[in-house]
């Protein structure tokens, strides 16, 4: 009987030798901002999810080096900074380009338009989901919801909102990208590489001009909620009279039905 070859993702052999250190420049400047980023926790394994960030900030994904100064930083062993980097979807776990691109295709986003957003682009940039272009300026995936979908289908670069995409719009979007040229996000602070985004999730100030300042809310459609419960009138129907959700005395529109005595 013929044994089954082993898969090509499972090392077979010796195990792998412990991950290389930093060089000792690199390693004493992370152990600086990695001491400022541990002393804002009273428990100092607090701090991993940002040093998880100030590594990727460094290396450009969550490399073994990376997790080794992790794990020595807080006190950890490996495989508990490992379980964690593996966790969430914000860690690299390869080498990616300077931009993130994210096209959300959860539901309301998917039927508005983000599943032809996101084959335009896999074709257009000829990779499939997580893959990087050739020159290392775009990593492509499909992201889950955004709360954003208000201004669906949604595309994000580094984390930034690109609203109301269209499958040509956003390939103008990718274009301007690896060509350099200035993309301004639709809300929110201006654009800047992952590799900064990352030092900037880390909890590190954000130099930029203008970007602190930088802003944006939600849509009119999630807020008419909140105008609701305020008594307000939603957009549009500035004639009619919205009582508020509660007052101290009950309901207020005699529309609203009858309480609970005139129901007995």
């Amino acid at each position: 009987m013929n044994a089954t070859p082993a898969p090509k993702d499972v090392q077979l052999g010796m195990p792998r030798l412990p991950a290389p250190d930093y060089p000792a420049d690199v390693k004493a400047r992370l152990a600086a901002d990695a001491e400022e980023v541990i002393a804002r926790y009273p428990d100092s394994r607090s701090a991993l999810l940002p040093l998880l960030h100030l590594v990727q900030a460094e290396d450009g994904y969550v490399t073994r080096t990376g997790i080794r100064f992790c794990a020595e930083q807080l006190g950890l062993t490996t495989a508990e900074v490992t379980a964690v980097s593996t966790f969430y979807s914000m860690y690299r776990r390869k080498p990616g380009g300077d931009y993130q691109v994210g096209v959300c295709t959860n539901t309301l986003c998917a039927v508005m338009g983000g599943d032809a957003i996101f084959e335009e682009l896999k074709e257009h940039l000829g990779v499939d989901n997580g893959g990087t272009t050739d020159d290392g300026a775009i990593t492509l995936e499909h992201i889950e919801c955004n709360a954003a979908c208000d201004f669906a289908p949604v595309v994000m670069v580094n984390w930034e909102f690109f609203d109301n995409q269209t499958p040509r719009s956003a390939r103008q979007l990718v274009d301007d990208l690896r060509a350099g040229r200035t993309v301004e996000p639709t809300r929110g602070a201006p654009l800047c590489s992952f590799k900064e985004t990352a030092r900037i999730l880390a909890g590190f100030p954000d130099t930029r001009p203008g970007a602190v300042a930088a802003t944006g809310g939600a849509g009119p459609a999630s807020l008419v909620g909140l105008r609701l419960a305020r008594g307000e009138s939603p957009p549009g129907h500035a004639d009619h009279v919205v009582s508020p959700r509660a007052t101290a005395d009950g309901p207020t529109d005699e529309a609203a039905g009858p309480t609970h005595e005139e129901g007995e």
